[in-house]
């Protein structure tokens, strides 16, 4: 079984009976923390074990950015060179193979993430992008990761960079131009990719505590359009408001560079111990994973 190397943590509020982070995780018996606030520790201990929590000394701060920080924190007093934040409505992962998708292990996924960003000395965060936008069958081909662009949701991030989680709405996004500001690259890969829930799909999280209904997804995409002026714009995309980077992702053209010794031309294929095999899709309880339902009706499987 091949599993990630960093610490994976996952800042989950209002999900403990829903956490499909954790549930995904477990079953593929990945090791992970959920950092929860202390007056839904229980509720989370009874569900997935208090072996598994981490629980933060305050409450109710009006987002996910402080428990973000203090996640950030704590991998870096554990000495961690990197870690993992994950959200909590994560589903499963694909692996992009002669141009189609094809699910595989989450900690397979994660530990390809890994050694790919370890190649490289200035990847401050990188990450899996979502399958929605990773369609190969739909004729173009779909390249291997993209270079200096956003990474949401499933971020693997260096723990000795100076900057941190800001405000309290597209903290990840944010984040993401702090550092390719600071001369750092980001890389979001599409070789392995995540499935996740619609946003605003589930109770509980920042669809709550945000209050993503009524004006709330105007008021998130325009906070980060203040922030950034010069690099955000704020269209209607989705069928909702949305911030978009767009073209000016190009502005930021930092390249990578290899690690010395590293030579990818000496490079060996690596399939991680994976090879096709008949599975039913069912969770460790024997109950069916349900079908994933898309914003336009039907099934997403």
């Amino acid at each position: 079984m091949i599993l990630p190397q960093y610490p994976i943590y996952i800042p989950s509020k209002g999900r403990a009976d829903r956490c499909l982070t954790a549930r995904a995780l477990v079953h593929d018996k990945v090791p992970f923390k959920l950092v929860v606030e202390p007056q839904e520790a229980d509720a989370y201990a009874a569900k997935w074990g208090a072996s598994r929590l981490f629980v933060l000394p305050f409450s109710n701060l009006g987002s996910v950015t402080p428990a973000r920080n203090w996640i950030w924190e704590h991998a870096k007093a554990a000495g961690a060179v990197r870690h993992w934040q994950l959200d909590d409505n994560l589903l499963w992962c694909y692996r992009l193979w002669q141009r189609k998708r094809r699910r595989c292990p989450f900690g397979t996924a994660l530990r390809i993430v890994e050694d790919f960003t370890d190649r490289y000395e200035n990847i401050a965060v990188s990450g899996m992008n979502y399958d929605m936008f990773v369609v190969p069958e739909s004729g173009a081909a779909i390249a291997p990761f993209y270079h200096n662009v956003h990474v949401y949701s499933c971020s693997l991030i260096r723990v000795d960079l100076p900057n941190r989680f800001r405000p309290k709405y597209n903290e990840d996004t944010d984040l993401c131009l702090q550092v390719l500001s600071d001369g750092w690259c980001t890389v979001l890969i599409n070789a392995v990719c995540v499935k996740k829930m619609w946003t605003m799909t589930m109770k509980g999280g920042n669809t709550d505590t945000l209050k993503y209904f009524n004006d709330g997804r105007l008021r998130m995409a325009r906070s980060l359009s203040r922030d950034w002026p010069h690099v955000v714009t704020v269209e209607r995309r989705f069928q909702r408001p949305q911030h978009v980077v767009r073209d000016a992702w190009k502005a930021f053209d930092t390249p990578l560079k290899l690690k010395p010794g590293i030579n990818l031309t000496t490079l060996t294929p690596n399939e991680y111990g994976m090879k096709f095999v008949q599975t039913k899709n069912v969770w460790d309880d024997g109950r069916p994973v349900p079908p994933v339902r898309s914003r336009r009706g039907g099934s997403r499987v």
